[in-house]
């Protein structure tokens, strides 16, 4: 919610932008300075006197259909609706709906065009309210609801691109993953693209069990951010998790210049030589991922594994060394984590192996005892 509460400010910013230099009449001549008024001292108490002077000049029904004074009460109501949210001036509860109705009705005359510079004005200052009822519905935990309101503010400010990230945020709070993914999609263009929305849309597409599109997502996004190189991390990831060496292993020099020091970025690479047998560089990694974090257990176990493994392709003096690399490594482990059957089970195969009796008594005795 940090996160939305400093979106909402840079929106609160950007929307009330239009500056309020409008053409003047002798009748609207006071709503006109109470507006400068309050764009010069910020007191709130101009918007009020110029509600209230609107308010007089709108009395009859010729008055009503009189464009210019309705879209000067259009731009003093929208202002009121947007700046006081705690509702100081004691508006009515249905003030904001009558406002939009307002600004709608404006919107359908056919002699608006003359003011569009203020109806976009107000229909900003809309958006802004339906955008601040949307982060105070997420606060509330009310999703749905606050999905609908920016909607609702997207209405009003089609061209600002940020509300489909609020959409797509409610609506994944909301539980509707396929309307949000469709919203971050959006914004995956080289005008809107951010980090936040390349991996929300990829976590969603990897919640719902699509790894090719998370995939599709993230090489998107590596396109439009090439700077970026954390989705080269996450696409290593999902291709280690599918045990996809083959398609992991070409972003392996990239991936390890960019995260040089972490030890689990060399043991993913480790993992991955390891499965395409090349264990000269497998050997490599693990040692690296250990002398990065030498409380790792997995690096020790499958260092120790690794050299089993080649043990088995050698023979006389080299198949010896082997064996009592992978003893070592093996022992390391056992002692990172003595409850580990498996590690033991291999001791007690390599002490069988290498006819060490001494030895294999002794994994015998501790394997009675953890069974």
């Amino acid at each position: 919610m940090i996160l939305s509460r400093k979106i909402i400010v840079l929106v609160l910013l950007a929307l009330f932008t239009a500056p309020l230099a409008f053409g003047q009449s002798e009748a609207l001549k006071v709503v006109v300075n109470n507006l400068a008024y309050y764009r010069q001292k910020g007191e709130i108490k101009y918007l009020s006197n110029a509600k209230k002077s609107v308010d007089s000049l709108i009395k009859t029904k010729s008055d009503s259909a009189n464009l210019d004074k309705n879209i000067y009460k259009a731009i003093v109501y929208s202002s009121i609706a947007y700046i006081d949210s705690t509702n100081k001036l004691g508006t009515p509860a249905d003030f904001f709906n009558k406002t939009v109705s307002l600004v709608n009705r404006l919107s359908e005359n056919k002699r608006i065009y003359k003011y569009q510079t203020e109806l976009d004005f107000s229909k900003r200052c809309l958006a802004n309210v339906y955008i601040r009822n949307g982060f105070d519905q997420i606060k509330r935990l009310d999703f749905n609801s606050a999905v609908q309101s920016f909607k609702n503010a997207q209405v009003y400010s089609p061209k600002f691109g940020q509300i489909n990230a609020y959409i797509a945020y409610a609506n994944t709070r909301a539980g509707n993953l396929n309307e949000a993914v469709k919203f971050y999609n959006t914004l995956l263009t080289p005008d809107s693209v951010k980090t936040e929305y390349v991996v929300a849309a990829e976590n969603i597409y990897k919640t719902m069990g699509d790894t090719a599109k998370a995939l599709e997502v993230l090489q998107k996004g590596k396109k439009l951010l090439p700077s970026e190189k954390s989705f080269l991390l996450e696409e290593a990831n999902i291709y280690n998790n599918q045990k996809n060496y083959k398609e992991l292993e070409p972003l392996l020099k990239d991936l390890l210049d960019a995260y040089n020091t972490n030890a689990d970025v060399f043991f993913i690479a480790g993992t991955c030589y390891d499965h395409l047998k090349d264990y000269n560089r497998a050997e490599s990694m693990y040692l690296r991922a250990i002398d990065l974090n030498s409380s790792a257990y997995d690096p020790v176990f499958n260092l120790g594994l690794l050299y089993l493994k080649q043990a088995a392709n050698k023979k006389g003096e080299e198949a010896s060394t082997s064996l009592d690399r992978s003893a070592q490594w093996l022992k390391k482990a056992y002692e990172m984590a003595p409850k580990n059957v498996n590690t033991l089970k291999l001791l007690q195969l390599i002490y069988a192996k290498s006819g060490n009796d001494v030895q294999l008594n002794n994994i015998n005795n501790k394997l009675q005892q953890l069974n």
